[in-house]
């Protein structure tokens, strides 16, 4: 991938006639809280064009190949992948630096982890803004959660409620394009239990920051996952090396 250039691949065209439903940009990372968004996105109403971002991350193969599968099962109007090295040429994140280890889970910490990608959600939204305008979208969705704000602070909801201001201000008049975060008051069990009333297919996520195959499950985001599964006491369906339970008294 270079890294000062941007490449975009689409599966299938954009349609630029007069919407015959409401349409709706879905940040689709392949992870199984923008496949819960997806799913509320669909039980509003929305037509889903669906954005996912390759930007070098360390699975950025395995999220590509499960948001595409995420697009066929939500039958999205298109699938627009947008590839870019700009936040991995910046590096300072252990997602996208392979000189920096993915830390294992610390769910008691108040630090902010090392797999924070400076400032990543302001360029993700943008880019999904952008697609929102091109394709007469009303709104942009993002998975992120009150679990996510705790350490990294683009998903905190006063950068939301910001960053639509921004949105309000930036577009061409008569543009009314609402970013919508409907899990930034929930927990990933919230989600989780959410996703599993709206039958999302939990099998074809992933949420790992280290490996392809299989999870690792036990770095930050295998963790949160589990957790949720085990606090609802369901398995989740996905192939871990490890499965450690994240609940005192109870195994995974």
């Amino acid at each position: 991938m270079a890294d000062d250039t941007t490449t975009t691949t689409k599966d299938t065209p954009a349609r630029n006639d007069e919407p015959t439903e409401k349409r709706a940009v879905v940040l689709l990372s392949g992870g199984m809280d923008s496949a819960t968004a997806a799913a509320v996105a669909r039980q509003r109403g929305y037509e889903i064009y669906a954005l996912h971002t390759s930007y070098g991350q360390r699975t950025e193969d395995r999220e590509l190949e499960c948001a595409r599968r995420l697009a066929e099962a939500f039958d999205a109007a298109d699938f627009l992948r947008i590839e870019t090295g700009h936040l991995s040429a910046i590096g300072a994140s252990s997602l996208t630096d392979g000189e920096l280890d993915v830390a294992d889970a610390d769910m008691d910490s108040d630090e902010i982890p090392t797999s924070y990608v400076p400032f990543r959600n302001a360029n993700l939204l943008a880019m999904a803004v952008s697609y929102a305008e091109a394709n007469g979208c009303e709104a942009v969705f993002i998975g992120a959660h009150s679990e996510d704000f705790s350490g990294y602070p683009d998903c905190r909801p006063e950068f939301f409620e910001a960053f639509e201001q921004v949105v309000d201000v930036g577009t061409k008049p008569g543009t009314e394009i609402a970013i919508e975060a409907p899990f930034v008051e929930e927990s990933k069990t919230d989600i989780a239990e959410r996703g599993l009333e709206l039958e999302v297919p939990y099998e074809h996520t992933w949420s790992c920051y280290r490996e392809n195959e299989p999870a690792c499950g036990t770095c930050d985001a295998c963790a949160y996952r589990l957790q949720a599964f085990q606090r609802l006491g369901v398995r989740d369906p996905i192939e871990y090396e490890q499965r450690p339970s994240y609940l005192e008294g109870k195994s995974a």
